[in-house]
């Protein structure tokens, strides 16, 4: 029977067939998804073929072609990656500047990622409440500005002032959003939010080292009241891109790509070449000092030369 994969713990998923029965499913130790190498062959989003077993449980025997998905390279720091979720709208990446503080680079990363595997992407700046000092308003407002400037969309939220929630509400509603970000950057806070019923385990962070302790321990795919889902996830520490082509890795960093187009070379890395129109912008400040070293991070990881399978940003 066919369903959608709804729950990802590690052993067992939960599909919910057509007719809206949840069942429990294995999968076989060979089962593989053709030309992709993960640790988990099937991700939450996905539809499925599923056989029975008994009154409650099933094996899943294939999977259905995904329209799109994101990816992230495993932590363990193999060859194999690991598929977040499929099948998506969009996908909502949730940053603190504060309490924790998320890492630029973790950003570009998932957002050129998200360009990559065709995922519309929204950042949310949450606990916009810690930030009381003018420069962190400034600050905020330069990310704003930025990033917007690229094209994304950003969203400035709190949970404890209500800033943003309606926001974010409108627009989640009748979308399937993937929710992620670092541990600790208040996912869970804010889809409690939004559905109170579901109250979700939150916790404190770490005062010795000012970040977030893993509160959501497997994938899982909630219906909202306004129509749509949100998929809440574990929160991740680094962000390794895969299966990125280094001749087309400045294509997802989009201010890097319409620069590009004056460079005067067509195959420029816009690294050392002469005629550099990203250089030359990068130099102007038309294109930020942080969001080059994001790229040039990600050439790294490219680069045979270098040790791909690195600890990830």
């Amino acid at each position: 029977m066919k369903g959608l994969v709804v729950r990802n713990t590690g052993s067992h998923y939960t599909v919910k067939t057509d007719s809206g029965e949840l069942l429990t499913c294995k999968v076989k130790g060979n089962f593989r998804i053709r030309g992709i190498r993960t640790t988990n062959p099937v991700a939450v989003g996905d539809i499925v073929e599923a056989t029975p077993q008994t009154d409650d449980s099933a094996f899943i025997t294939s999977v259905y072609p995904r329209r799109n998905y994101i990816i992230r390279r495993a932590t363990n720091l193999s060859r194999e990656a690991q598929i977040i979720a499929s099948n998506l709208d969009q996908a909502m990446l949730i940053v603190t500047f504060a309490h924790p503080t998320t890492s630029t680079t973790f950003i570009d990363r998932f957002l050129a990622t998200a360009e990559a595997y065709r995922v519309a992407a929204t950042i949310v700046v949450n606990k916009i409440d810690l930030l009381t000092a003018a420069d962190d308003t400034e600050l905020l407002d330069a990310f704003e500005y930025l990033y917007t400037s690229i094209g994304y969309k950003v969203i400035k939220s709190s949970s404890v002032t209500g800033e943003g929630i309606d926001e974010i509400k409108t627009a989640l509603s009748g979308k399937t959003t993937l929710l992620s970000g670092n541990s600790g950057v208040g996912k869970s806070t804010i889809i409690n939010t939004l559905m109170p019923e579901l109250n979700l385990r939150t916790a404190e962070i770490s005062d010795a080292h000012d970040t977030g302790m893993h509160t959501t321990t497997f994938s899982e795919m909630f219906a909202l009241p306004s129509g749509g889902y949100i998929i809440d996830t574990p929160g991740v520490k680094g962000f390794g891109t895969v299966d990125f082509d280094r001749a087309e890795a400045s294509h997802y960093f989009p201010e890097i790509f319409r620069t590009g187009r004056d460079c005067r070379y067509s195959n420029c890395t816009h690294t050392h070449e002469p005629g550099c129109a990203v250089r030359d912008a990068l130099e102007r400040n038309l294109i930020a000092a942080s969001r080059y070293a994001s790229y040039l991070s990600i050439l790294d990881d490219t680069d045979p030369n270098t040790d791909k399978y690195r600890k990830p940003f």
